[in-house]
């Protein structure tokens, strides 16, 4: 059998032009002609071709880097500088510059605040285009782990008892230090004590900032029992793989093409307290009001619900009663009682009143009880109904009718047709972040670096569908030359 062998020493005849390596329908002129089209004032990257001092690499370049490596699933500035050296497409895009890692990092630490924008940018592009029309808005949120080790989770006690011992040791290096400069030995000594001495002061600064974050909490009413100390604003939150330091990524996703219109990572491992803020975020970005805004039943909260319904968006969330695959018929259930605006009371299915009991939860909840317990023992249905010897309780919300009218709106025909387009145009967003662009951990700490992160890949994700939706990279590149953002 014949074999191929290769020789480095053959001569060849290369294109004098690195623009001849890169094909005409390569996606990375996608890439290119994107941030091209993206307003870096409105993003907030300061460019000034005039300004004096030794040049800095073009931040239109830097962008296209790190959108584009981020195509790959690389966030590594070593990996990105790599790429500048050995990959065409990159060197291509770069046009021959080469940052070294450091430079990458930097760019990247100085600019969190601006590349959380671009997912902003992205979407009014899409706007522009025509493939986003913000009319039917669907949020859903995923557990991503932080850049945080599970075991740095520290309660409050521990941070005290950390910072008492580290207290400790730096009084006993400083003493050790006044030993030192009394022998006058070895200055090997001396830059052992110091480089000991500035880790212990730096570790305890650290532990005060948790313990100051832990503070803030208790005055919000909202202390947490542990905090991260490599990453304090992360959360430790329970998942499939089990529970991790992580943030609670939320996305907006538009209903006509499945583009995301916004994307936050937040501390709060519950999705409860927030479909308003992303329906108003994404809203923002749309310049228009949503007619319809789904989510499902993790966002069910009424008070969070009725502040979009009162704005005259429709809200199609299913209440957690709604959303049991199986729901038993119970005959007993609280639906199954009649209330009585008029009289404040509620009539049980055998005609029996239950009257007002008093205030729950803070005044948000109203409690209801059967006049006397011994219409519930004599009753046919005791036992089955209630087994409480003060007899039959039932619980109504100070918007119990805004509930029902939820869960009405939500049983609608149209509202099922929008609710089971809801997981198609949710999921896809979020499975190729994590499956094909490998976001399953965050590399940057922080609140503010994570949202740069997910801002990124985000962006990243609509220009592959937007490829597909115009029908092909030299079709998409002629639209953005047509752009007015």
């Amino acid at each position: 059998m014949a074999y191929r062998y290769g020789n480095r020493q053959q001569m060849t005849l290369l294109p004098k032009s690195i623009e001849d390596y890169v094909g005409a329908d390569d996606p990375v002129r996608v890439y290119d002609a994107f941030i091209d089209a993206v307003d870096l004032e409105k993003v907030g990257i300061q460019t000034d071709p005039r300004k004096v001092g030794n040049a800095e690499y073009d931040p239109r370049a830097m962008l296209k880097l790190f959108v584009y490596g981020c195509s790959y699933g690389w966030k590594s500035s070593r990996k990105l500088e790599r790429a500048t050296h050995h990959n065409v497409s990159f060197m291509w895009l770069m046009g021959g510059l080469t940052p070294d890692h450091k430079t990458i990092s930097e760019f990247r630490r100085k600019n969190k605040r601006s590349l959380k924008e671009l997912i902003k940018q992205c979407s009014r592009i899409c706007m522009e285009l025509d493939l986003i029309d913000g009319n039917v808005l669907f949020v859903d949120g995923t557990k991503i782990r932080a850049n945080a080790s599970r075991g740095k989770n520290y309660t409050k006690r521990h941070c005290e008892k950390e910072l008492s011992e580290i207290d400790k040791r730096i009084d006993e290096l400083l003493e050790e230090c006044e030993r030192i400069d009394e022998k006058e030995t070895e200055e090997g000594s001396w830059v052992k004590m110091e480089k000991e001495l500035a880790d212990n002061e730096g570790y305890r600064s650290r532990i005060r900032e948790v313990l100051k974050r832990f503070e803030e909490e208790e005055e919000k009413g909202k202390a947490p029992k542990t905090i991260n100390l490599s990453d304090p604003e992360s959360a430790l939150m329970r998942s499939v793989q089990g529970s991790h330091a992580s943030y609670n990524v939320q996305s907006v996703v538009d209903d006509k093409h499945g583009l995301i219109v916004h994307v936050d990572a937040v501390s709060d491992s519950s999705d409860v307290n927030q479909f308003a803020n992303q329906i108003t975020e994404a809203e923002t970005i749309t310049g228009k009001e949503c007619e319809v805004g789904s989510a499902d039943a993790g966002y069910a909260d009424t008070e969070e619900l009725e502040e979009i319904d009162r704005r005259g968006t429709k809200v199609v969330v299913p209440s957690q009663r709604q959303a049991l695959h199986n729901r038993e018929e119970r005959p007993f259930r609280k639906d199954k009682f009649v209330y009585d605006k008029e009289q404040d009371c509620y009539l049980c299915p055998e005609g029996h009143k239950l009257i007002y009991e008093g205030k729950q939860d803070e005044g948000k909840k109203v409690a209801y009880r059967i006049t006397d317990a011994d219409i519930c023992k004599k009753c046919r249905h005791h036992g089955e109904c209630t087994k409480s010897r003060s007899g039959r309780k039932i619980v109504r919300l100070l918007q119990e009718e805004v509930k029902e009218k939820l869960e009405r709106q939500y049983e609608q025909p149209e509202s099922q047709g929008v609710y089971a387009r809801r997981k198609t145009r949710v999921e896809h967003p979020f499975g190729h972040i994590k499956r094909n662009l490998g976001i399953t951990n965050f590399l940057l700490r922080g609140r503010e670096g994570v949202q740069a992160e997910i801002s990124i890949a985000a962006t990243c994700f609509n220009v592959v569908r937007m490829i597909t939706l115009i029908g092909g990279v030299k079709k998409l590149i002629g639209q953005f030359a047509t752009l007015h953002c």
